[in-house]
């Protein structure tokens, strides 16, 4: 007798969400590998150039990036010169993580590129969709909290 398995009735939000994200990658992906950068790479570029310097921490947070992973990944990004490391003034153990001018070239080079990706995708599903997309997303982001343990 097969066990019994409880019933489903929502689709996959995740899931859903994922889909979409790994289609849109798929058209910044190629760019990226082009100017030899990774994803993730470029996520804390782009965290640093919106928001500015920032402790290790921090990009951890906003680029939904493990402590770990990160740490390797800001060593590698140094070594490369993407990013400079510096202590913060009185407190030795802090770091402040920022772009350095090799970074901002490699924005300016890889900036109209990835203008125009979103442009084709905005040619594709049009401005009104792009724009329903980021308010709806906005408006998840407001409203989930960010470490929800009620499951």
């Amino acid at each position: 007798m097969a066990p019994k398995t409880s019933k489903l009735v929502h689709r996959s939000l995740p899931l859903l969400l994922l889909q979409v994200r790994e289609r849109l990658m798929g058209r910044f992906r190629k760019i990226l590998n082009k100017y030899g950068i990774t994803e993730q790479q470029w996520r804390i570029v782009r965290a640093l150039l919106n928001i500015g310097p920032m402790e290790p921490r921090q990009i951890g947070e906003v680029c939904h990036i493990s402590s770990p992973s990160l740490a390797g990944m800001l060593a590698r990004m140094d070594d490369l010169g993407l990013v400079s490391r510096k202590r913060v003034d009185g407190d030795q153990r802090r770091r402040l993580v920022s772009l350095t001018p090799k970074s901002r070239a490699l924005v300016a080079r890889i900036a109209p590129h990835i203008e125009a990706a979103y442009e084709r995708i905005e040619g594709e599903l049009g401005a009104e969709c792009i724009e329903r997309c980021y308010a709806v997303l906005d408006e998840l982001l407001l409203a989930i909290p960010a470490d929800d343990d009620s499951a």
